[in-house]
């Protein structure tokens, strides 16, 4: 069957990448920059909110390892879907929740996933997270890449990303890659 790829936006990348790093079945995570309108846009501009990225990671996956939907699952589980252009004290539209797929397939079971977790009002209050095919995907610069591996006591890392990384491991440890 091979690989799949998905764009995920759940806030501040070095976030959402630290835990898809983990996820079993999950080969490659990219941080980087979707659905703006700027060509190659660095990380200052897509911070200064004019661009119209959203700060993603864009993950390659094993489908016969891991489903998407279990993907979402964790996707879900691991940010804030509520709350518009913000995580926590992350604000601006770079930190919007999308989903960003890649093959009508994708889009119709994100779609599908979002339908029924908000008849479920799963969150307690109405899911914002976009669902949108993926427009264009910019990577982000260098030192973006494997932030919370390369930087794990930086102030960041230790007190939101940690967090979210150990959260990951308790509520999904059936999905943790071997160590």
């Amino acid at each position: 069957m091979g690989s799949e790829t998905i764009t995920l936006g759940g806030g501040c990348f070095w976030c959402t990448e630290a835990v898809f790093d983990r996820v079993q079945g999950v080969t490659d995570v990219e941080s980087g920059y979707a659905n703006g309108h700027v060509a190659h846009p660095t990380y200052e501009q897509v911070c200064d909110g004019t661009t119209g990225h959203a700060e993603v990671v864009r993950l390659t996956f094993d489908p016969a390892v891991i489903g998407l939907a279990e993907i979402l699952e964790i996707f879900f589980a691991t940010h804030d879907p509520t709350t518009p252009n913000r995580q926590g004290n992350d604000v601006g539209t770079q930190y919007r929740s999308g989903i960003y797929t890649s093959t009508p397939a994708q889009q119709e079971q994100a779609e599908a996933m979002v339908r029924q977790m908000s008849q479920d009002r799963l969150f307690g209050a109405p899911i914002v997270t976009e669902v949108e095919p993926l427009a264009q995907y910019w990577p982000a610069e260098a030192y973006h890449q494997d932030y919370f591996l390369q930087h794990p006591n930086q102030g960041y890392c230790a007190f939101v990303v940690g967090p979210k990384v150990e959260k990951f491991r308790k509520t999904f440890a059936r999905h943790l890659k071997p160590d």
